[in-house]
Formats: C-alpha cells, sequence, structure tokens
C-alpha cells in the first residue's frame, strides 16, 4: 500500500465566489416563487436585507426592519476568533445603529418583494407564535451547509436559531440534531449546556429546527484544559459506556459499512483497504466506546465562568471509541491556525497519548484509537461528498490519507 499520488482536481473556485453563489440559492429557498429579488419588481415589499460584508463577500443578511434589531443580528451573530475580526464586527454594528450610515458604508441591499404569505418568516411566526425578524448566515462551501436563521424579537433580544435542512444529507443532519438535544435534555449535564429544541418540523419539504440560544453574548472566561477534557469525557458516558475488541466490535462492523458505502471512488478504496489493515494489525486490541459530539471545535463553543457553551450536535453518535472528541478538537484547532493540514494531522498524531490518557486510554490503544478517528474522519468526508461540494479539506488525497497510510503501514 502506497500513499495516493493523485486526488481529485484542486478547488478553483474562491470561497467569495462559492458564497455568493449560495446567496441566491438561499433566498431561493426561503423565499420561494412568487416572490422575486429582481430589481424594479412592482409587488409588495416582503423584507430586505443588508448584504454583510458586500454581496461579492457575502456572509450575513441582516434586516434592515429597523436599527435595533438590525445591530442585534451583528452582534449576536458568531463570536469573533480575533482583535481584527471582532473590531470589524463592533465597526458594523456602529454603522447600522448611526442614521443613515448604513446606507453609506453597507450599499449592498437585498429586497424580496411578492407574497409574504409562504415564506419561511412566516412559518416560524407561526411556529414559534411570536413576532420576529431573521437573519441568515452565509456559511463557506460546504456539502454540510444549509441555511442558519438567527431569529430576533422586536426589541433586538435573540429568540432562537433554526436550521433548514434541503437536501438529503442536511436534512439528515438537522433530524440527527434534533434527536441529540432532545436525548442531551434528559441526561443532566453539569459541565456544559447546550441548545433546548423549541421546535421542530417541516415547510415545504425541508426538514426545520429551531433551537434555544446559547447565551454567547456573556462575559467569557479563559479556557483551561481540565475543564474541556471534563466536559468531553461526561459527554463520553452520557449515553452509557461498553468495552470489546476491536475486530469484533459493534463499532467496527457499522465503520465498515460506511467503508463499503464509498470505496467505488479512488480515494474511497484506499481508505478502506487502509482500514482493514489497521484493524487486521490490532485485532486483539480491548477499546472503550461510548459518545462523542462529532465536531467539537473551537468555533462550536464558548467558555463562560460557570459553563462551557456547546452547539452544533449534529454528528453526535454513541459507540465510537473514546477520546474521538479530544483528537478532534486538537486537530480542528491546529488547521484553523496553519494553511498545511498534513502537518496538524501529523502534529495531532504525536500527542495523541496525552490527549487520550484522561479518557483512560493508554499504550498501544491511544494510537489505535487515534488512527481510527482519521478513518472515522476521512470516511464522512467521502460519504458527504465534500470535496464536490468545494470544501478545500475534502481532498483527502492532499492531507489525510498519505499520513494516515504511512502511520498504518508503520505499525509492527
Amino acid at each position: 500500500m502506497s500513499p495516493v499520488k493523485t486526488a481529485p482536481a484542486s478547488l478553483k473556485v474562491g470561497d467569495a465566489a462559492l458564497r455568493a453563489q449560495y446567496l441566491q440559492e438561499v433566498l431561493g429557498l426561503l423565499y420561494p416563487e412568487p416572490c422575486t429579488t429582481t430589481r424594479g419588481a412592482r409587488t409588495p415589499l416582503v423584507t430586505e436585507y443588508v448584504v454583510v460584508p458586500d454581496a461579492r463577500r457575502p456572509r450575513l443578511l441582516v434586516p434592515t426592519r429597523n436599527r435595533r434589531i438590525a445591530a442585534a443580528a451583528v452582534r449576536r451573530y458568531a463570536e469573533p476568533q480575533s482583535r481584527v475580526a471582532r473590531w470589524k464586527r463592533d465597526a458594523v454594528v456602529a454603522a447600522l445603529r448611526t442614521p443613515g450610515a448604513s446606507a453609506v458604508l453597507l450599499r449592498h441591499r437585498v429586497r424580496v418583494c411578492g407574497d409574504a404569505g409562504d415564506t419561511i418568516d412566516g412559518y416560524l411566526r407561526d411556529a414559534l407564535g411570536t413576532d420576529l425578524a431573521i437573519s441568515v448566515h452565509i456559511g463557506p462551501a460546504r456539502a454540510n451547509r444549509k441555511p442558519v436563521l438567527q431569529l430576533i424579537a422586536p426589541d433586538g433580544e435573540t429568540l432562537g436559531f433554526a436550521k433548514m435542512g434541503t437536501g438529503p444529507l442536511t436534512r439528515r443532519l438537522v433530524r440527527a440534531e434534533t434527536t441529540a438535544l432532545n436525548a442531551l435534555s434528559h441526561v443532566g449535564l453539569r459541565d456544559l449546556t447546550v441548545p433546548k429544541v423549541l421546535h421542530a418540523g417541516q415547510w415545504r419539504g425541508h426538514q426545520v429546527l429551531v433551537q434555544s440560544a446559547l447565551p454567547v453574548w456573556r462575559p467569557r472566561a479563559a479556557l483551561a484544559p481540565d475543564r474541556l477534557v471534563d466536559a468531553m469525557r461526561e459527554v463520553s458516558g452520557c449515553c452509557g459506556t461498553s468495552r470489546s475488541w476491536l475486530a469484533t466490535s459493534p463499532y467496527w462492523a457499522e465503520l465498515r459499512e460506511r467503508l463499503d458505502a464509498v470505496s467505488d471512488r479512488p480515494e474511497g478504496a484506499t481508505l478502506r483497504t487502509a482500514a482493514r489493515s489497521l484493524v487486521d494489525r490490532t485485532s486483539d486490541v480491548d477499546l472503550r466506546y461510548g459518545a462523542w459530539h462529532g465536531d467539537w471545535a473551537p468555533w462550536n463553543m464558548a467558555t463562560l465562568a460557570d459553563t462551557l457553551l456547546v452547539w452544533d450536535w449534529e454528528r453526535f453518535t454513541t459507540g465510537t471509541p473514546l477520546g474521538f472528541d479530544a483528537v478532534h478538537y486538537e486537530l480542528q484547532r491546529r488547521i484553523q491556525s496553519t494553511s498545511d493540514a498534513g502537518a496538524a494531522v501529523e502534529a495531532t498524531l504525536k500527542l495523541a497519548p496525552g490527549l487520550l490518557r484522561p479518557f483512560e486510554v493508554t499504550g498501544h490503544a491511544a494510537g489505535i484509537t487515534a488512527l481510527l478517528y482519521l478513518v472515522d474522519l476521512a470516511t464522512r468526508y467521502l460519504a458527504d461528498r465534500q470535496a464536490e461540494a468545494g470544501a478545500r479539506l475534502g481532498v483527502l488525497g492532499t492531507w489525510l490519507l498519505p499520513v494516515l497510510i504511512r502511520r498504518v503501514e508503520a505499525l509492527s
């Protein structure tokens, strides 16, 4: 077995262009015909949005209903990851609050005209039984990208967030998150706080989940490593744990089925060969299995003095090797700070023994668990067709597969 020599063609379309294309797609989903965004439409106005930062690089649609709602849409849309990003956000908030300033500094608008009777705004108002405005997050290209809406009350308070599954994958993920949040609401988590389900249903064939807004705007605290580990351990055991040999475990049986489902593609066949070689060489490894969040990353959580806020539970899964969340968090943290994703994988594997020790995964089992995590993640990317959707990390042959193959071949 040798590292993959070829991979899907490099992604040629920039993120900004993909976001601009997705903007039009989202508007068509949220405001279907007879609504239109065509300039000069003579039909009644349904709603109007400011495009932030502009129509060429859209990231957020901000309702212009009033200045308080518009400012709240930006202020509570996401927590900036850097000082520069925070400064930019505050500048946009200031412009939206200042009469006349937004018209000069934020010139790109989208006017939706037509019949307001069957739009997402109307559906959500009826579902929640209250007046509201929505702002729309325009995310980066990913197979699991979906409309994410912030629901804002007339006084500027955030009522919640809505996700809308519009295709086979995203509908499944929205249903999965609904199930996960309902299950987690009954386990009595102590070290972290998760959203509550406010509404789940369907609109025009799309799967809709409305969840409560976590208070990300409250003052932040430093993230102590012990708190993060304690929270991850709590999640890992929240639905019970089990123990078995890897080769005869339900986890391997399920993963093998997922690998078979993607083996018709070159990278999938290579991944399946690597995974089977890994299990053949380590079949007598005894592992413990529990739950994991599935995408626990710095951008899916916030640290407060009294709790950790954790969201995006659509990948929550039970029966996986303990410690997957710790390895995933470390890898995503490193990928966020470097352009060399392969080096991030190598560095994460070197740290695996220390990352997994708090989960009582030690010795040979630690290295095997980290490699199984890579197989699991790669299988997800292939099943979701992330590369075809334009996601940079979806091209596995350029970063994850070569490292995985080298490490498997090095096993005694």
